[in-house]
Order: structure tokens, then sequence, then C-alpha cells
């Protein structure tokens, strides 16, 4: 419990400019707490106007009002310091971040299939309480949340069609999927445990029978180097029998010698094989599919003028500014990233259209503040980004240029990258794949997919 009020108390005492805990708290005619450094910093560009406004409820003051410390806030602030959270409590790479969070995020530890977002403790407790009364279905903390839900209907995907070999919603059960022979899939996770347990009983068996195969080839070895250091029998030594007792070990080692062959050959090839399938490079659109990723797009760096819909599946430029909150990570430029980064193989889809978009990868650290053109994905070295617009493609990488021949304009673009081998295609998607640009580099950090959409222009995640 006590950890709950903590979380509460920070979240109150946060300011909704810099998202910290305040520093010197100020609290202004509307109600409104901020850092006085930072509600100075936005009054001061307001000088000229000479109207000052609360920059969450953009109530307007003037002439522009004295700023004095609350106290008690101030006294709260470091109460709450003292009482701060143990570090590991925060979010670090590879941990599934809480999405209700504000300011610096917690680790989530479950995550909800309907509301399909991840809660710390904290607001899973709240989820909890605010749905007792219908629950939620809860799994635990995942970062791959929507890959659990049918892109069609958007239900859970709690069915398993043994026909087509997939995982199915009800919806998917009762239409597409109607008279297939299909399982929950906690049964299908069931029947594939027990099968995995199977095939490793049976490896350890082989590994078992190889390894005493090994033994006795050693043994058999030792004792070869033991007949050939004997000194010669005496004369008296019954000949034939030495001759026999002699030649029986030898036979057993070229027999022992023969089954290891057999054996470094058999693994040889499986590991050929192996080798071979992964240096492939997908050629249709099934291959390519095998490498497909659900993306998420991380709300903190959309740009203000491009609205969401669609369960944030569909980006479209609007003239009307969206109510997002200030973030350190927002974009100043009409783009956005997704929060999955690209690593191995990866591949996804867009749909696109109006008047041009880009689809970009691009490292984490890419500047979101606008400084000329260095923010923009492909106007530097940390970004690759493919231009469609209706007559043309365009690639642009540290702010050089690449027109592409367009025999067609397609609406619909697939992006393969490769990371370890330093890939990264960009297909035509229709009844064949037919590529339009590929790019051989090394990337140096993980990559996470973008989009830049112009006015009049929207994209759609497949």
């Amino acid at each position: 419990m006590a950890e709950a009020r903590i979380s509460v108390d920070q979240d109150a005492f946060t300011c909704p400019v810099c998202l910290d805990l305040l520093k010197d708290p100020v609290t202004i005619h509307c109600g409104h707490s901020y850092c006085k450094s930072c509600i100075t910093d936005c009054w001061d560009q307001e000088d000229e106007k000479r109207v000052y406004s609360c920059p969450q409820c953009r109530q307007t003051f003037s002439p522009r009002p004295a700023l004095g410390k609350n106290t008690i806030l101030a006294e709260m602030v470091e109460k709450l310091k003292k009482t701060k959270l143990p570090v590991d409590c925060y979010a670090g790479a590879g941990d599934v971040q809480c999405d209700v969070c504000t300011g610096r995020k917690y680790k989530a530890v479950k995550s909800c299939l309907v509301c399909l977002e991840s809660f710390c403790q904290t607001h899973f407790d709240r989820h909890e309480e605010y749905h007792s009364r219908k629950p939620h279905k809860v799994i635990d903390a995942t970062e791959r949340l929507q890959d659990l839900i049918c892109r069609k209907h958007d239900k859970e995907l709690e069915m398993y069609c043994i026909t087509d070999q997939q995982c199915i919603c009800v919806w998917c059960k009762e239409y597409e999927h109607k008279n297939h022979n299909t399982v929950s899939t906690a049964a299908q996770r069931t029947e594939k445990q027990k099968q995995l347990k199977e095939t490793q009983m049976k490896i350890r068996q082989r590994i078992q029978l190889r390894q005493k195969d090994l033994q006795q080839l050693r043994e058999a070895v030792e004792s070869h180097k033991s007949f050939q250091s004997l000194s010669a029998p005496p004369e008296s030594t019954d000949e034939p029998f030495s001759s026999l007792f002699s030649f029986d070990g030898m036979r057993e080692s070229v027999h022992l010698r023969d089954k290891l062959e057999d054996f470094c050959k058999e693994e040889i090839k499986k590991i050929s094989d192996r080798v071979t399938f992964n240096n492939m490079n997908p050629k249709t659109r099934n291959d390519f599919l095998q490498y497909s990723h659900q993306l998420t797009l991380d709300l903190n760096t959309v740009y203000k003028h491009l609205r969401l819909s669609e369960r944030n599946r569909v980006i479209t430029f609007t003239d009307t500014v969206q109510p997002y909150p200030d973030h350190p990570d927002r974009f100043d430029v009409c783009q956005v990233l997704c929060r999955e980064s690209v690593c191995g193989r990866c591949y996804w889809e867009i749909e696109w259209s109006g008047d041009g978009v880009s689809m970009s990868v691009s490292y984490k650290s890419i500047s979101r503040k606008r400084r000329g053109y260095e923010c923009w994905f492909g106007y530097n070295d940390q970004s690759w980004s493919l231009y469609c617009s209706s007559f043309r493609y365009i690639f642009w990488h540290n702010d050089i240029r690449t027109d592409l021949p367009a025999v067609s304009i397609s609406s619909r673009i697939g992006v393969y990258v490769d990371h370890s081998a330093g890939t990264l295609s960009f297909y035509s998607v229709s009844d064949t794949m037919r590529l339009i640009h590929t790019v051989q580099t090394t990337f140096i950090q993980p990559l996470y997919p973008g989009f830049w959409v112009g006015s009049g222009s929207s994209v759609k995640l497949c």
C-alpha cells in the first residue's frame, strides 16, 4: 500500500512542462502548479503579446502574474524525494513500460487484452478496481500485446485453427474458419509442450548413445596404444592367440571409428542445412511474412498535427492541433516513431494515400526538435527514408537524395530489414514483390520504424 501512495503522490507533484518532480514549485492563479523555471520560460516567450497563459488549461492573464513559491508543495516534494521508489522499479532497457505513467515510467507488471495497455502495479490496482464488476482479461506484461489481438476483428486470439495452423479469434472461427478443426490456444499450447518434451527426450537418448560410442572409442584407442607399446612376447607365448587378441582390438577400433565418422557427417549435414537456410534471402511475399512484426506507435513521439485513429493504426495529417501532452521525445515535424526496435530480420507493410509520405528506419537518438532539417528522416546519418508520392520515389540518407525509377506507384509498401547483415530494402507489394530500392550498410544501433506524413496524406499500419 505504501508504494501505491508514493506513486499517486509522484503523479500529483509532476511538472506538466518538464514531466519531472516539481523544482521550486509555484502555483498560478488558475490553480495549476509548475517548476518556477519552467513557467518562467513559457511566459518569456509570450512577452511580446503581453498576454500570458497556463500551458494546461490555457487560461490567460494580463498583466504578467508575480510568481511566489508554494512552500507547502515544496515541503511535500522534499518528503516524496526521501521516500522515492527504488531504481529497479523504473522501466529500463528491455522492460515493458507502464502506458499510464507520466514522466519517468515504471515497469509494467500486467497487460490488459481489452484495453490493450500495460500497467505498473499501482495503475494495475486502479484498473482492477475500476473494472471490478466486469473484470478484463489480463496477462503478464508483454511488449507484443498487439500480436495477441486479431487484426481483422480486434478480438483476442484465443482459438487455434489446426486446419490452417494459425491463431484465430472467435469471429474468425464463425466465418473465415467455419467447419475447420479448431481448439483453444491453451489446449494447443499443452499439446505443443507435450510434443516438445517427447522430442527433448529422444534427443537426450541420442546424445547418451553417442557419448557411449565416443567413450568406447576412447577406450579402444587407449587399448591399441597399449598394445603398440608392449615389448615382443616371449617365444613360448601362444602366437595365434596373441595375434587374434590384437586383431579383435583393432577391428573394434575401426568399427567405432566408422560410427564416429558417420555421426560427424550427419551432424555436419544438419548444421550445413541450417546455415544454408538461414542465409537464403526471402523471395516471395510468404517468405517475407515469416519475418512480419506487429508495430505499435510510440505516442510520446507523435507530432501534434498528426491525428491517430483506428486503435492508433492510422496516421493522418490534420490542421487541427491534437491535445498531446508535451514530451521531450515528441517531434517538431510531421513524424512519429514506433515503440518496437528492429533486431535480426524484420518485415512490415503499410498502406498510404494522399500527396506524399515517407517510410523510414531511424536510430532512437535522432534529434526531435527543429533545427534546420536535422530531425527529418533521411536528412542525417541516423535515419534512412523512402519518400513516396503519386508519381515518384525518392530515397534519402545523410541529406543525400537518390531519385528512383518508378514504373508504377504502389499504395502498399513493404519494408525488410536484416540488421546483422546491414540490409534495408523497400518493396512495392501487389501480386508480386517488386524491389524499389535496397541499401547495404552497417547498423551500429537498434533501428526503429518511423513515418513522415505530409499535408493531405495518411499512413495505415497493416
